[in-house]
């Protein structure tokens, strides 16, 4: 497997895996209506935007096995001034969870932030109901600390939580100690 920045020749891979991600897990939160016929025009415009106009705080990583695309990490830099740097997207195809993808997504983007923002905490927020994406986080030692909800782009509200790990060198070390 290999792990590397995305280009912009990866934006349509990003969009699908991310769009399926979503109707795979976000099916008890967003509408059907929204998962069938809106999700991927949604998905795609967001993935133009930052591939064509990356933030200077912005980390898009793709991970790459046999030539095809099985998982995205993407990261905002000092995002927030209380939580500090955000893992916005990780996504790992259906197929290959539980191999180590999502793994390497998170080490590599931890040493991103470790290079890039060392003195800021490294958070991300999951939604409630993804059990196994808490289970995920909290078995490589990020901890619960808040709450707030997520205004669907198809009108909903859900409840999400906000996981940190403190600072990104907390991540990158419960990381190796876990191999």
């Amino acid at each position: 497997m290999i792990i590397r920045k995305a280009c912009l020749d990866d934006l349509s891979r990003i969009a699908n895996l991310h769009a399926q991600s979503w109707r795979d897990n976000y099916r008890d939160v967003l509408s059907e209506e929204y998962l069938d016929k809106v999700v991927f025009t949604d998905r795609q415009a967001v993935w133009t935007s930052r591939l064509n106009k990356p933030l200077t705080n912005q980390l898009v990583l793709v991970a790459e096995l046999d030539d095809y695309i099985c998982g995205f990490i993407c990261a905002f830099g000092d995002n927030h001034p209380t939580f500090g740097t955000i893992i916005d997207n990780l996504h790992v195809k259906s197929g290959n969870k539980g191999k180590g993808v999502g793994r390497q997504l998170l080490a590599a983007a931890a040493s991103w932030a470790t290079t890039h923002y060392k003195s800021t905490d490294l958070y991300l927020e999951v939604l409630e109901s993804n059990t196994k994406a808490i289970g995920f986080y909290e078995s490589l030692g990020a901890k619960n600390i808040g709450s707030s909800y997520w205004h669907t782009p198809c009108g909903n509200q859900t409840k999400e939580f906000i996981y940190s790990w403190g600072l990104p060198d907390t991540l990158a070390e419960k990381l190796l100690l876990s191999k």
